[in-house]
């Protein structure tokens, strides 16, 4: 009788744990592709919930498969849920996600930028050599993102030999209909510039504009879908 208990508790184990890998498998599909370098916060958080719910029911056999599954698929639940209001609202995406910070700006080291998301130099120099970047003086634009890594726009070569370098970041004025402020007053511009140069382009509508960035005295500009 004990080997059959034994052999019945591993076909127990077995089953669970095709069941949970597949149940995972279609609910890390169902949240959408992110590489593991792009997931936020709120996905790791949901991701080792998720995991640890799952090695505790594949553990644990004596207890219900429901009690696993219940809270996984609240979990799963709120996650779409908080997916699609991102998508809807720029501000929601922003609390959620958090913004990229810029970290070097037009060459320059933005020292308020770092201190206020608790980077330091050696955070720095280190992403900075992952990207084969030996020197911060060839770097134009060093962006941190919302994920922790970190995007780099070095300068031209033109530049470095001492020539003038006009390329600037394409900052974006509008995401989802809402203007974004805060790269507006970088650019050193205003609200209602940017409304007299769109309605100058024949857009009147701010909220009808999916995406609208500024470079080198160019907007690109992406309308809504209908």
């Amino acid at each position: 009788m004990k080997g059959g208990g034994k052999v019945e508790q591993y076909f127990i184990i077995l089953f669970r744990t095709v069941l949970l890998y597949l149940l995972i498998l279609l609910i890390f599909r169902l949240m959408g592709k992110r590489e593991i370098g792009e997931l936020s916060i709120l996905d790791l958080v949901v991701y080792i919930m998720i995991a640890e719910m799952a090695s505790m029911a594949i553990e644990n056999t004596k207890d219900p498969l429901v009690d696993t599954l219940l809270p996984i698929s609240i979990l799963v639940i709120i996650q779409i849920t908080l997916a699609i209001l991102s998508l809807k609202s720029k501000k929601f995406r922003d609390i959620v996600d958090g913004k990229p910070t810029i970290i070097i700006n037009n060459g320059k080291i933005d020292e308020k930028a770092m201190r206020s998301q608790r980077y330091n130099f050696d955070d720095l120099l280190l992403q900075l050599r992952e990207k084969d970047v030996g020197n911060i003086a060839d770097v134009k634009y060093a962006i941190l993102e919302p994920s922790g890594t970190l995007s780099i726009f070095q300068k031209s070569q033109g530049n470095k030999d001492g020539q003038e370098d006009n390329g600037s970041l394409a900052l974006p004025l509008i995401v989802d209909g809402e203007i974004q402020e805060d790269n507006l007053d970088m650019i050193d511009k205003s609200r209602v510039w940017l409304l007299q140069e769109l309605k100058k382009n024949g857009y009147e509508e701010t909220k009808d504009i999916s995406f609208c960035s500024f470079q080198n005295g160019e907007f690109y500009i992406d309308m809504k879908d209908r």
